[in-house]
């Protein structure tokens, strides 16, 4: 066919849906494990239901920068991902999408997700910034730190005390306890997805959890799972919430038991279907904590 006979809306539908294939929009799973500690600590930090202007900030905010995320590390792995299988096909991998194109898209990303901080306070918006330096490493790390889950939980976590920051114009210490339970959440269902490439990555020579705990893999990740519970459940358990919560917390634990049985063969599709699945324990414990405003 004729270049010139290509209707201009087919080209810019083509490149639409590019870049939804390198935001991951098919795959709400990654967003979505950002979605829920953030909105749950908005409705502790708020003891109750925070207003609309900060949900739909930081649910807005959560997607965009997530989706920016998505650009940034596939332009920082491109030489990389081409010899995984599970990511040779990315945009940005196989040239479809180029890295300037890419690096832009998450620009504008990020700058929408930052248009939404400034309507906040100065506390935030300071955080935004360490919360974008993070974003910015993870992709790095996986070349230097033996365990870079690590990197990608703090990252993961930076909303927590964005929603304290937000509603109180402070960071108290629960916030730190319920990020570093985050932390622990992070570790576990990250080292669940770098299960499923851990060949591709031994012979690229990429760093991943997977790779370093080699087989007590499995036994981290359970044991990840039981801290990251654990201090969720001491803390809000002393904000007087709800004896409905426990319910939530035994739900999780069952979900974490079903996790187990996916991934103790350490076949990749059970430790994929591991990782895919974890933002349903994220929602659990989140509507945990509404169901306890709603019941007051």
């Amino acid at each position: 066919m004729n270049s010139e006979n290509i209707k201009p809306a087919s080209v810019l539908s083509q490149r639409l849906s590019l870049y939804l294939d390198l935001i991951r929009w098919s795959r709400p799973a990654g967003w979505l494990l950002l979605l829920w500690p953030t909105l749950g600590a908005l409705w502790v930090a708020g003891a109750g239901f925070p207003g609309w202007h900060l949900v739909a900030v930081f649910t807005l905010g959560t997607f965009l920068m997530r989706s920016a995320g998505c650009c940034i590390n596939d332009v920082a792995d491109k030489d990389f991902d081409r010899y995984v299988k599970r990511t040779a096909q990315r945009p940005v991998t196989r040239g479809a999408v180029g890295v300037r194109e890419a690096l832009i898209l998450g620009a504008v990303l990020a700058l929408l997700a930052f248009g939404l901080v400034l309507t906040t306070n100065t506390l935030t918006i300071a955080l935004s910034f360490a919360a974008l330096g993070v974003t910015l490493a993870y992709p790095f790390a996986k070349r230097w730190f033996s365990m870079p889950q690590a990197v990608l939980g703090l990252a993961f976590g930076m909303g927590i005390p964005m929603a304290f920051a937000a509603l109180r114009n402070e960071i108290p210490l629960i916030a730190w306890q319920l990020a570093l339970g985050n932390l622990f959440w992070v570790l576990a269902y990250d080292t669940e997805y770098a299960m499923v490439d851990r060949d591709d990555d031994l012979r690229i020579g990429m760093k991943t959890s997977a790779i370093t705990l080699g087989s007590w893999d499995v036994p981290a990740v359970m044991l990840c799972y039981l801290v990251f519970i654990s201090i969720w459940a001491s803390v809000l358990i002393q904000q007087a919430l709800d004896a409905v919560f426990f319910i939530a917390i035994i739900v999780a634990l069952l979900q974490v038991i079903w996790h187990y049985t996916l991934i103790r063969q350490r076949s990749r599709d059970g430790c994929f279907k591991a990782f895919r699945l974890n933002h349903w324990l994220g929602f659990t414990l989140f509507a945990g904590i509404v169901a306890c405003d709603v019941l007051k």
